[in-house]
């Protein structure tokens, strides 16, 4: 066990004959206990000061193994985001692609229609442009034949008429 200042205060020297100084030697010893106080008391203050230092250093070391873990949740939850987001990603994008086949095939298929009525209409057009010729070239037969001559040949006598429809509105 480690002397005490109390130890050394109460050490009794035996004397001898051709000894030291009493008093000088009490003087020493007075010396040394305050001496050997004030390194007690500066071990003391360093232990304190000691464990105050360890138990931050503790407290760090928690506080940083609490953010390594964060660090790692964090890394671990980008990742999921990101694969997350990846994933939508290519479902959106398959989604665009049968969208878009969708549309093209629709397009395609309205464009296939559309070509089919275009020639309906050229050849209904065409019968229509015939049928509309051919009457045309009746009428102007009709206009060209030698009847229209005759008509104009013919003549009626107007008295005779007068008289005919005289006596059919006295008959009634």
């Amino acid at each position: 066990m480690p002397l005490t200042p109390l130890d050394i205060h109460n050490k009794v020297f035996s004397k001898s004959f051709r000894g030291y100084d009493e008093d000088e030697v009490n003087e020493f010893l007075d010396q040394v206990i305050k001496d050997y106080e004030m390194v007690i008391r500066e071990k003391r203050n360093l232990e304190d000061e000691l464990k105050g230092l360890q138990e931050r250093l503790g407290h760090f070391n928690n506080i940083e193994d609490t953010l390594n873990k964060s660090i790692v949740v964090a890394q671990e939850a980008a990742e999921e985001v990101k694969r997350n987001a990846q994933k939508e990603a290519k479902l959106i994008i398959r989604e665009a692609e049968k969208n878009a086949d969708r549309i093209v095939n629709e397009a395609l298929s309205k464009a296939r229609k559309i070509a089919i009525e275009i020639e309906d209409l050229k050849k209904q057009s065409k019968v229509f442009r015939n049928r509309f010729k051919m009457l045309i070239e009746a009428q102007l037969e009709m206009i060209n034949s030698d009847d229209w001559n005759e008509l104009l040949e013919y003549e009626v006598d107007s008295a005779e008429l007068k008289s005919t429809d005289e006596d059919r509105v006295l008959n009634n």
